[in-house]
């Protein structure tokens, strides 16, 4: 290979890419967008259930029931007046959960018997409604434990200790921030947004304008053209990447744990199957608007769904989970999650780069093959 003809032909996609402003607002704003769009709205996390409570029994131990409630961060309390008010309130999606204490409840549990209070979910999302539900159950737990610990003292006996301690200690995420895995996840898409629709507009172009005949009259071979090509795409997006980590830091406070050279090896091999891609996709197609949307359907979407980012793979049926390990993002998103929560190092992370770079090669050897039949 000549890196004469390399630099000329970079030269040239660089010129066009200045000269470009649709293709620079693409690579540099859209990322940005993501980034805080993803980092501010997109959230697993579930505070501030809104609740709302009718208490019929009205007691002293009512009330200290809903002020334990209203204490509690995961809960924002509203009081109604009564059940029928709280039932349009889940109608209307105003509320997720309403909590209803009948009357006669102190009087039951002062009689020994079973006080049930009535506690409605709105379950039109079921993960919020899974979450809240597990957060109202520990809630209804610990007061039980409290009260059961209040009448053993009242009547001089020990408290009973359960059989079973379950100390639970989570590791790598310990606040349980669903932003600690979501950013990681942001420069996965980004890549794929910079790397494989961009560049799939490149060799495309050169089609639609004729100019192609003309390439194929230079002394440049397939695999001098492809690079030169790719270069300019290659710096925006490793500049994309570590914007990406700066502003998940600053904004965020999502640090790196391990080693930030392992993670731009890590992003300069992703980087490389995803323009590798992207060329392949523009040279097979040679219309960029078929391109574009070619490169948005094999790489956005199958980065975004199929992943690990945001929905778990193991859930997935067996036909998806088997499509995943020829999605590039599932290793890149592997690697992010090893270095950012992890704090592993390329001894654990080593079969998803291997995977990574035989990825590369094989696509990058495809896009070169795929052009030279085409006569360069």
């Amino acid at each position: 290979m000549n890196p004469i003809n390399i630099k000329a032909v970079a030269r040239k996609e660089f010129y066009h890419l200045i000269r470009d402003f649709r293709s620079l607002y693409l690579a540099f704003f859209i990322p940005l967008l993501l980034i805080l769009m993803f980092g501010y709205a997109l959230s697993l996390d579930v505070d501030n259930v809104r609740t709302v409570v009718v208490d019929y029994d009205k007691t002293p131990l009512s009330r200290d029931l809903i002020g334990k409630l209203d204490a509690s961060h995961y809960f924002d309390i509203r009081y109604l007046s009564n059940s029928q008010t709280a039932s349009r309130s889940l109608d209307k999606g105003e509320v997720t959960m309403a909590v209803i204490i009948p009357p006669g409840w102190t009087a039951d549990i002062q009689a020994d018997r079973e006080a049930a209070i009535q506690v409605l979910l709105d379950g039109s999302d079921p993960n919020y409604a899974g979450l809240s539900r597990a957060y109202i159950t520990s809630f209804v737990e610990s007061y039980n434990s409290r009260l059961l610990e209040d009448f053993l003292a009242r009547h001089g006996m020990d408290t009973i200790r359960p059989p079973v301690d379950g100390r639970i200690r989570v590791w790598f995420n310990e606040d349980l921030e669903s932003r600690r895995f979501i950013v990681p996840g942001i420069i996965a898409i980004i890549i794929m947004i910079v790397g494989v629709v961009l560049t799939s507009l490149v060799i495309a172009r050169e089609y639609e304008n004729g100019t192609m005949e003309t390439i194929r009259s230079l002394p440049i071979s397939s695999r001098e053209f492809l690079i030169g090509k790719a270069i300019p795409y290659f710096f925006i997006g490793l500049i994309d990447v570590l914007v990406a980590v700066f502003m998940g830091q600053i904004l965020f406070d999502v640090v790196m744990k391990a080693s930030f050279w392992l993670m731009v090896l890590a992003s300069t091999i992703y980087l490389g199957v995803a323009l590798s891609l992207g060329l392949l996709i523009s040279i097979m197609t040679k219309v960029q608007l078929a391109a574009n949307q070619v490169a948005i359907l094999v790489s956005f979407l199958p980065s975004m769904l199929l992943s690990d980012f945001v929905f778990p793979i193991g859930n997935m049926p067996r036909i998806l989970q088997l499509i995943t390990y020829i999605v590039p993002a599932r290793y890149y998103i592997d690697i992010l999650n090893g270095l950012y929560l992890r704090n592993v190092g390329f001894s654990y992370l080593w079969p998803s780069f291997l995977i990574l770079a035989i990825m590369f090669l094989f696509v990058s050897n495809m896009a070169f093959l795929r052009l030279s039949k085409e006569g360069l």
